[in-house]
């Protein structure tokens, strides 16, 4: 690891004052699992880190004006530990319990997820799914950029050199279901060899976002439009399915082949479809593990 510059600015203003100094030069921390690493096989190489731990206008997590405000710097354990987001949210407090391990859940942020930007990111099916709006902030201003604008390819954001990604918003809904089913190699410490989320309305509005099968996540927006106003038989479900996976674009890598990953998607989306009307009908799970 080369030598770094390390700041620890006490405010938000002084962070991105920093930011805007340096540019490109420097890199934000909070959690560090994925900075520390790409630092250490030389990745990524800053002349200057930023701390923006202990910085308390990062660290919200509350209900406020119909949205649900998420902090750059909470953690996947304190979303895990939230009330609030199993209740309001629950296929991101599905995706939160099925990252890495206690260790690194302790650790990483979901912001922190976002902003690196692989394809196999656990929050990204569940934020598309719930239309999700990212908070960027730089020392000149604010502005605000829906989640299925934000990623332009693999680990490549519409973040400027400037800014900071200082959290995000997700609506609140009423009379819903939703789940997110991860297909991983093992259980623990996996990436993602494929991630589904599925909602549904009161009005048989229906969503589907698949994650690690496209170099960004992406809604299944042909198997929506099908569902639509319809409510749920085995049939459409797995007609649905194979709408679906018109939407992905999988690869063969380490993990898994481009056929194994279709293959499941189909099985994925079937099973999500089934569970989340069973969620909102009934309020039982109807799904004997969010990890296949």
């Amino acid at each position: 690891m080369e030598n770094f510059k390390y700041l620890k600015p006490a405010t938000l203003e002084d962070a991105l004052s920093s930011k805007s100094e340096y540019g490109s030069k420097a890199n934000f921390l909070l959690g560090g699992t994925d900075l520390f690493i790409a630092m250490d096989k030389g990745v990524i190489v800053p002349d200057v880190v930023i701390d923006l731990k202990g910085i308390k206008a990062l660290s919200y997590l509350e209900e406020k004006d119909g949205f649900i405000h998420i902090g750059a710097a909470v953690t996947w354990t304190e979303l895990i530990d939230s009330e609030l987001i199993k209740k309001s949210i629950p296929s991101l407090w599905e995706a939160a319990d099925l990252v890495a391990s206690v260790g690194v859940r302790n650790s990483a942020t979901l912001i922190g997820n976002v902003c690196n930007a692989v394809p196999s990111l656990e929050a990204g099916a569940p934020l598309y799914i719930r239309d999700a709006v990212v908070f960027l902030e730089s020392k000149s201003g604010k502005r605000e950029v829906s989640i299925k604008d934000f990623f332009t390819g693999v680990k490549r954001t519409v973040i400027k050199e400037d800014e900071m990604m200082t959290g995000l918003k997700i609506p609140v809904v009423q009379d819903f279901g939703e789940v997110y089913i991860k297909m991983g190699r093992y259980e623990g410490e996996d990436l993602s060899q494929a991630g589904v989320s599925v909602f549904v309305d009161k009005n048989n509005n229906y969503r589907i976002s698949l994650a690690a099968v496209a170099i960004t996540p992406v809604r299944a927006t042909k198997a929506e439009e099908f569902l639509k106003g319809k409510k749920l038989t085995d049939s459409l479900a797995a007609e649905a399915a194979e709408l679906a996976l018109e939407a992905i674009a999988p690869i063969s890598d380490i993990r898994s082949s481009k056929e194994y990953r279709i293959h499941m998607c189909r099985i994925m989306v079937k099973r999500g479809l089934t569970a989340c009307v069973s969620r909102m009908e009934t309020g039982s799970p109807a799904l004997s593990t969010r990890l296949i």
